[in-house]
């Protein structure tokens, strides 16, 4: 798959491009990127990108002709329909349903606005589909774009250690979409405390329990609205029933 970004600061994506877990993923080709500055297609002396908005008010808005010269630049290159995807406040909040999509997808366009925004009419006449991570604001894209490529790098076969690791991660539907329980590692005690009795058991069927009670009961207390969901799916039995029925 292929991502395009077009983006005002391409120099921010290096040092995520090549560090941690994911950059196997960019530095095999599974997920190709592309850095696409609008700067490079803007007009006259200065390269503007940006003018004030009309009507007044504070900030500055991105002008719609460079981003629209580099998209054509884009289409150009590719050859294909990919969509084009802007980070926006208005945009369907990013979940792991969305991740799986794009992970089995051929990639997008990704628009990492900036400032007070992007003129309205490139936004009408270009974007396909508006992405936001949360009621928050961003100074730009460019963090939201990084966060939609790791969650899809991660899914991609070989890239992470363990191919089964993605599998029980918090929120896959696939299993039943609930968090995920807590872990332990060495050592057996630190600093007064120590691991649950029923990891250090070897009793794998204890431990798969033990695992499943405390997803539910995390799921519970902090996002009850994904139990509901998971009930909805069928995918909980009778024991997490009991279980829950205890938790309450």
């Amino acid at each position: 798959m292929r991502f395009d970004l077009i983006t005002l600061f391409p120099e921010l994506f290096a040092p995520f491009l090549t560090s941690g877990i994911t950059r196997r993923a960019f530095e095999s080709g599974q997920v190709q990127v592309r850095l696409w500055n609008p700067r490079d297609y803007a007009e006259g002396n200065y390269k503007r990108v940006d003018d004030r908005p009309f009507g007044g008010g504070p900030g500055m808005v991105m002008l719609a002709q460079p981003l629209a010269l580099c998209l054509e630049a884009i289409r150009a290159e590719r050859n294909d329909a990919a969509p084009v995807v802007l980070f926006s406040p208005i945009g369907q909040v990013l979940n792991h349903a969305a991740v799986e999509r794009w992970s089995h997808s051929a990639g997008a366009v990704l628009v990492c606005g900036r400032y007070e925004g992007i003129d309205q009419r490139f936004i009408d006449t270009h974007v396909d589909a508006q992405i936001s991570l949360g009621d928050f604001v961003l100074s730009g894209g460019e963090v939201a774009a990084m966060a939609l490529l790791d969650a899809v790098a991660r899914l991609q076969p070989g890239v992470l250690n363990d191919e089964g690791s993605h599998q029980q991660d918090s929120f896959n539907p696939a299993l039943d979409g609930l968090l995920d329980c807590p872990h332990y590692s060495r050592p057996e005690q630190w600093q007064g405390q120590g691991v649950p009795a029923p990891l250090l058991s070897g009793h794998h069927a204890q431990i798969e329990r033990w695992r499943r009670d405390q997803r539910l009961q995390i799921t519970a207390q902090h996002r009850p609205e994904l139990i509901d969901s998971a009930r909805q799916a069928g995918k909980l039995t009778a024991t997490d029933e009991a279980t829950l029925k205890k938790i309450i």
